[in-house]
């Protein structure tokens, strides 16, 4: 290894660590394109590397080859060349044109390219931008650079912006995701009046209907099965009012039927509702498939409830290592502890029950069967059903954290709840 490539990967190394990782949040997904990338340095091949991993570029086509301009222009002598090439290239400022000519006689004219190069220069930037190259970026980039360079290009800037979409699921059946989702998406929707949809993917079972005491004739399962169909005007029609500012997508809750799907059947789902709301919440039924892999793995924020108990711990802490495989540039997910204090049953302390996970959890939510029973059975959320209780303030502090409203300070273990800040 050069001392240029060692002081690249320790500047680049630095580079992953700024704050600048914050951004991909707020980057949309790229759409259905072919990326071809050729590197010459192990630092450009680990970077595109998570590029692949990143979930914004799921439907990225990503090629990785090691190699330099001429095995590229080697190689698209003979096949077509895809939407995009990203070179990597030593060459000198004053070679560098040159050395592209070969690849630039058998590119297609629709392709774009990106430079990668080492040389900190605006007159060579500016002469490769006059030549039709789309970007120029100089070593060390980081992942950040390269999935901006790529959204630059292909994701329209007079589009709409996405909403957040944010996804409820239980550690183990009965633990109350579903309840926690619901009073949620209520909060959202409720404290900063912005238009919310909450999603109930538990076709078979799913509550969201009795808990807010709607029975809508449609929901969810006319957008699953029917992707064709599914826009913004179709997804309206089947939405049914719950509040103000909150609508639901109901589950039919009915078995009339095997509710089996392929690991992309709620994709186009989640992608009209995220063009549909500023904020989504989904529902997301305890089960490991194909399909909650993809919806868990394609959202922005996800949120982990457990109770204070082995079994939860042990299936909590292969949630949360398998979740931060799925999604290993973004940051973990939220942890929430329910049923806490049940009379007369064995539990794990908060400390312990968090230190093997490492991680603090966002809200500790007592056990309490008459304020829950109460609301279950009235078709009320707990903040309609005692708008005062210590139980109602912390669904309002879980929707600040889960939509991003928060600085949240550190969490002291044992406590009820963790100090806030708001913006």
């Amino acid at each position: 290894m050069s001392a240029l490539d060692y002081e690249i990967r320790q500047t680049a190394a630095e580079a992953e660590d700024t704050p600048r990782a914050a951004d991909l949040e707020n980057m949309r997904p790229l759409p259905r394109i072919s990326v071809h990338a050729f590197c010459e340095s192990e630092h450009l091949q680990q970077v595109m590397d998570r590029c692949a991993n990143d979930r914004r570029m799921s439907k990225v086509s990503l090629r990785i080859t090691s190699g330099s301009t001429a095995a590229a222009a080697n190689m698209f002598a003979s096949t077509p060349t895809p939407n995009l090439i990203i070179l990597e290239i030593r060459a000198n400022a004053h070679n560098l044109l040159a050395e592209l000519a070969p690849l630039a006689a058998v590119c297609d004219p629709s392709t774009k390219v990106v430079i990668v190069g080492y040389h900190n220069d605006i007159g060579l930037y500016r002469e490769l931008i006059r030549n039709g190259i789309s970007e120029y970026m100089v070593q060390p980039v980081a992942m950040t650079d390269v999935m901006a360079a790529m959204a630059a290009i292909f994701v329209d800037p007079d589009a709409e912006p996405l909403g957040r979409s944010v996804a409820f699921i239980g550690a183990k059946g009965g633990v109350g995701a579903s309840t926690i989702a619901h009073n949620c998406a209520f909060g959202i929707s409720n404290l900063f009046s912005t238009e919310t949809i909450l999603a109930d993917l538990d076709l078979p079972y799913g509550t969201a209907n009795i808990d807010f005491d709607q029975d809508p004739a449609q929901g969810i399962a006319e957008a699953v099965y029917a992707p064709e169909r599914l826009d913004e005007v179709f997804l309206d029609r089947l939405l049914t009012k719950c509040s103000q500012h909150l609508s639901l997508l109901a589950a039919p809750s009915m078995l009339d039927r095997a509710y089996d799907f392929d690991g992309q059947a709620f994709q186009p789902v989640l992608d009209v509702l995220q063009r549909s709301a500023p904020v989504s919440v989904l529902d997301v039924p305890h089960l490991w498939t194909e399909w909650t892999r993809s919806v868990l793995s394609a959202v922005d924020e996800v949120v982990i409830c457990a109770a204070p108990d082995l079994a939860n711990l042990r299936n909590a802490k292969n949630m949360l290592d398998a979740l931060r495989k799925l999604r290993p540039n973004d940051k973990a997910p939220h942890l929430i502890l329910n049923q806490v204090g049940m009379p007369k049953r064995p539990e794990i302390g908060p400390s312990e029950f968090c230190e093997p996970l490492e991680i603090d959890p966002i809200a500790i939510i007592p056990f309490d069967i008459s304020l829950f029973g109460n609301a279950a059975n009235s078709g009320r959320m707990i903040s309609e059903t005692d708008p005062k209780s210590p139980v109602a303030e912390t669904f309002s502090q879980i929707s600040h954290i889960v939509t991003g409203r928060v600085a949240l300070r550190k969490v002291k273990k044992g406590g009820l709840l963790g100090l806030l800040k708001r913006k």
